[in-house]
């Protein structure tokens, strides 16, 4: 099983391990070594039910990730409690490219759109997509204070970043980041120090890119896993036994 972590100061308790859901909708425009194939819907169910016996409870998921969030919709329509769901704001895709909208009003179109897609009253966590400009997005269109409103209103459990910048996590930290979505992995560590001290502070941290976007392997992860103040790696398979080996990879850390 998964070991459980506090994710900071969020009040939630998320399994160090989490199942990223991009494969779920989208196959174009992916930086994968090789070619992914979208699951069929029974096939994604054996994968859930695998992540669950396996003690995996937060999926992560985004509006950029083509019809991810409708499928995750009717997949989980039944079992909404046994999980925790992390989406984003700020990045579309139409199937063949991706757009960027971080004003306030487009973050509560994109918020409504994506509980009716999830079908639930509520989302576990909110972060911002960034197109790498962190700094100016928080700054400039103010998206994380829409987002605190939206969690105000009780539609939102939690709100942060998915950034790209060190600078960027520190603005939004300043800015009232309930978590971060921080790079790390065997070939990129120098996010390691900001991890450390924004757990300190009670952010919660999420992991991407742990295995450099498909290009590492499953033992990599106790790596990741074992940096101070990493809470949850999310990766991204749509293969029940590659499913286990990062979960057995968790464990053993």
């Amino acid at each position: 099983m998964v070991p459980l972590n506090d994710l900071g100061n969020t009040g939630m308790t998320v399994a160090g391990l989490s199942l990223g859901t991009v494969k779920f909708g989208r196959t174009a425009g992916v930086k994968y070594p090789t070619a992914a194939k979208m699951p069929t819907d029974e096939e994604a169910r054996e994968l859930l039910a695998t992540a669950r016996a396996l003690g995996i409870n937060l999926i992560d998921t985004a509006p950029a990730y083509g019809i991810a969030e409708e499928r995750l919709g009717g997949l989980l329509h039944d079992q909404r409690n046994d999980w925790l769901i992390c989406t984003k704001v700020g990045e579309e895709f139409d199937g063949a490219r991706s757009t960027f909208d971080f004003t306030p009003e487009h973050c509560r179109i994109s918020v409504e759109r994506s509980l009716g897609r999830l079908r639930t009253d509520r989302l576990d966590i909110v972060l911002i997509h960034s197109d790498g400009n962190d700094v100016n997005i928080i700054e400039r269109y103010g998206t994380l204070a829409a987002l605190k409103a939206l969690k105000e209103e009780g539609k939102i459990r939690a709100i942060g970043m998915s950034h790209k910048s060190i600078a960027g996590a520190e603005h939004a930290l300043s800015a009232g980041a309930d978590v971060l979505m921080a790079t790390l992995n065997r070939d990129f560590t120098e996010e390691g120090e900001l991890i450390a001290r924004a757990a300190g502070q009670g952010c919660g941290i999420l992991i991407k890119k742990a295995l450099a976007s498909g290009h590492g392997r499953s033992e990599d992860l106790s790596f990741v896993a074992d940096f101070p103040g990493v809470h949850s790696i999310v990766v991204g398979t749509t293969n029940p036994d590659h499913l286990r080996e990062n979960a057995a990879a968790i464990a053993a850390s």
